[in-house]
């Protein structure tokens, strides 16, 4: 009975060893995967034109306002001019009453005449008062005598500086009276300061508008104290509308303010932030009015036919600069370059590779 237990376990023993054997044998044999080679990225060594750029924000602007003022304080008889009129030099905007002025005139001329004739009186007085006191005048009669010839030449002589002041004012009014019919200084289109209640009456040096030349306007950025000496007048500027991106309007730097203002700061660690004020001159473009938002990019730097190649590409050790060169057939060679200018993408190279020559980032 021992015997056939222990056959029997050894054919369960041999039984399962061939089901593993015949199993193993039976799979095909899994294939290696190759191993991908590692990959290269490649740029090329190009001869191209370089450019240093500042973006900067701001607002359009109309070049040429003229400014409206009254010429004096009067009632305005009549407007020849509407809000958003357009007017031309030399026009009638409007006129002014001169009664008043001319009513002051005829005072103060009156005034200087009767002035005038004093002044003939007292002289005649005096010269009688000096006849008689030469005549067998006492000594006291002498001296009263000459007491009111003094005083009449102290008379005649404030009498004549208050003339030559009268005269002065009669000849700026009557110069006012010029300007009641206020003309035009310039062409344009003219807005009232307050368009919903237009004066009748005004003050004087009183603000009433302006003259706005449709035809020009210009940029009225912002920069900071970093960028404000690299900007120059003369450099061109890439312009675009905030509202419409499509439209590309160019223009030129015409001045860069010496003197900085102070904004708000949106860092709450500071409280002022000295910005510097840049005016640009721009192109006529149909769609261009005062008071529109701009984003403008001032080229402050251009090299043309330099050697350049991708700043990605180069490799920085301490002071040095170095690229991979293709040297073809899977070889690269470490290469030392010197380098210039540097914008957001790409590298000058001065010297250690040349143009048609081909980097390669491993």
């Amino acid at each position: 009975m021992k015997r056939i237990i222990k056959w029997i376990i050894i054919v369960a023993i041999l039984a399962v060893a061939g089901y593993f054997i015949y199993d193993k044998m039976s799979k095909p044999k899994e294939q290696l995967q190759p191993v991908e080679p590692a990959q290269v990225i490649s740029f090329p060594v190009t001869k191209e034109s370089m450019t240093k750029s500042i973006q900067i924000k701001g607002t359009s602007k109309y070049e040429h306002e003229t400014l409206v003022y009254a010429p004096f304080a009067s009632k305005v008889t009549d407007w020849k001019v509407e809000n958003g009129g357009q007017v031309k030099k030399g026009a009638v905007m409007y006129t002014l009453d001169t009664e008043t002025l001319k009513n002051e005139i005829a005072t103060q001329e009156a005034t200087i005449r009767k002035a005038k004739l004093e002044a003939e009186l007292n002289a005649f007085v005096s010269q009688q008062t000096e006849e008689t006191a030469a005549v067998g005048a006492t000594e006291a009669e002498r001296l009263k005598a000459l007491a009111t010839q003094e005083t009449s030449r102290i008379g005649d002589d404030l009498n004549q500086v208050n003339a030559e002041i009268q005269a002065r004012e009669i000849a700026d009014k009557k110069k006012k009276i010029q300007s009641a019919s206020y003309r035009a200084p310039s062409s344009g289109i003219f807005l009232f300061d307050n368009a919903s209640e237009i004066p009748r009456m005004v003050t004087d040096n009183q603000y009433l508008g302006k003259i706005v030349d449709l035809s020009k306007l210009q940029f009225i950025a912002l920069v900071g104290e970093q960028d404000v000496f690299n900007i120059k007048p003369g450099m061109k500027v890439k312009v675009k509308m905030t509202a419409s991106k499509d439209v590309k309007l160019t223009g030129v730097v015409k001045k860069v303010s010496k003197f900085a203002t102070t904004v708000a700061a949106k860092d709450t660690t500071t409280t002022q932030v000295p910005q510097f004020e840049v005016v640009i001159s721009l192109e006529p473009n149909e769609l261009l009015i005062g008071g529109l938002s701009l984003t403008g990019e001032i080229e402050t730097l251009r090299k043309d036919n330099v050697t350049a190649v991708s700043n990605i590409a180069i490799i920085h050790e301490g002071d040095l600069s170095y690229v991979m060169l293709d040297k073809g057939n899977g070889q690269t060679e470490k290469v030392q370059v010197k380098t210039g200018l540097e914008t957001t993408d790409k590298v000058e190279i001065l010297s250690g590779i040349k143009p048609g020559d081909t980097v390669v980032l491993q």
